[in-house]
């Protein structure tokens, strides 16, 4: 399973269950080579590749984003567990180490 593609944050580990939403849907998203974020009032964009660890998925990033504004920066990682949810850390530099889990971003596909 790839890590490739749009996933629903639905836990951030040590913050309040609403933190998460509080400006948007939680999201963390990996493209082919790049990818974004979204939490809180943090957001982020990044470059980074996928590989692999033994048998399952993962990506390894450096970020650059802001947190209500103020620039911020920092390194994260991710891997496919084998239930198929998506189990990482946003770390922000010389700050928190944020622990998330995500599941794939549902998309409905009924026409308007």
């Amino acid at each position: 399973m790839s890590v490739l593609g749009k996933w629903r944050i639905f836990e951030l580990r040590g913050y309040e269950d609403d933190y998460a939403d509080m400006v948007e849907p939680a999201y963390i998203l990996f493209e082919n080579g790049c990818g974004e974020f979204a939490f809180g009032c943090v957001t982020g964009a990044f470059a980074g590749g996928a590989g692999r660890q033994g048998e399952r998925a993962a990506v390894a990033f450096d970020w650059n984003g802001n947190d209500e504004g103020d620039t911020i920066c920092g390194s994260g990682s991710a891997e496919v567990q084998a239930d198929g949810s998506l189990r990482g850390e946003i770390r922000v530099h010389r700050g928190d180490e944020i622990p998330f889990i995500a599941r794939r971003w549902r998309t409905s596909s009924t026409p308007c």
